[in-house]
């Protein structure tokens, strides 16, 4: 009985051993990465004017695959971009379908029962996108109508904030952050909830910046990441590794600029993220 537990556990051990070596040992082969990516999810990950993909995590994925493109010595890594959606991103990594979420993705507890997550890629909060002269607070939308992106942990803090509050709202779910902002416009709802660089975004965007108000209140905290495979810890230290790198070379403040303007500059919570996550090699 003994000898038979010794061999179980020596099983399991060769079966965690190759989860753990699974994707580089894929790509390597393959020479091809896959690229989970969101359309709707600007200005993280969108597809632009052009119907070319786009946005500040998906160029961070670009760049990681290049330093892992080194690691493994590739003459040419290829990259294969997998639409996803809010709904069926993790389950898209728990089947193998995609190697990295770069989208817009919080890092919790809770996901992280499905998926692991990489060192944090970005920080924000959800806050509340108005129309000039209607509510301009939270709790003015008592008894009101907010959207919000289904699928999504802002959704989870929409309904928290209600409960806490005690507040009686009516939430109403778009399919997907353009619909968001037409149906706030159209007076469809009186406020439309999302993370704030988001909704920063989708003003700017929207052609209507004169007829729009973004709440100052911010009321959840967002530690953004890229998903990938559970239990993968060879893949996660070299998704680590690379975006190590980029926050120590300062090239992720070249990719801030490129993708929020010229002129803007990241919030100092933001700078303390990427010097943490400046990890030494």
């Amino acid at each position: 009985m003994l000898r038979s537990f010794f061999i179980a556990i020596a099983a399991l051990l060769l079966m965690v051993s190759g989860v753990a070596a699974g994707t580089l040992d894929r790509i390597k082969d393959t020479g091809v990465m896959k690229i989970g990516y969101r359309t709707d999810a600007p200005p993280f990950s969108y597809k632009n004017s052009a119907g070319e993909l786009a946005g500040y995590t998906v160029a961070l994925c670009q760049g990681v695959a290049a330093h892992i493109e080194k690691q493994l010595k590739l003459k040419k890594l290829s990259l294969e971009y997998v639409p996803v959606t809010a709904e069926n991103r993790f389950k898209m990594i728990e089947d193998g379908k995609a190697d990295l979420l770069c989208g817009a993705t919080t890092a919790t507890l809770s996901r992280r029962e499905i998926v692991d997550f990489s060192l944090p890629t970005f920080v924000d909060g959800a806050s509340i996108l108005m129309r000039k002269g209607g509510p301009q607070t939270f709790g003015d939308l008592e008894g009101r109508k907010i959207g919000v992106r289904a699928g999504t942990t802002t959704e989870d803090a929409l309904r928290n904030t209600v409960r806490d509050l005690s507040m009686t709202v009516q939430t109403v779910a778009v399919k997907d952050h353009k619909d968001g902002v037409a149906k706030l416009l159209s007076n469809e709802i009186s406020a439309y909830f999302a993370d704030r660089a988001i909704l920063v975004y989708l003003t700017v965007g929207s052609g209507a910046a004169d007829k729009l108000f973004l709440s100052n209140q911010q009321l959840t905290y967002e530690p953004y990441a890229l998903g990938l495979p559970k239990g993968d810890g060879d893949f996660r230290l070299a998704v680590d590794r690379a975006l190590s790198r980029i926050y120590r070379s300062g090239g992720i403040g070249t990719l801030f600029k490129e993708t929020f303007g010229a002129n803007a500059q990241p919030t100092a919570e933001l700078k303390a993220l990427y010097r943490i996550s400046a990890l030494p090699n």
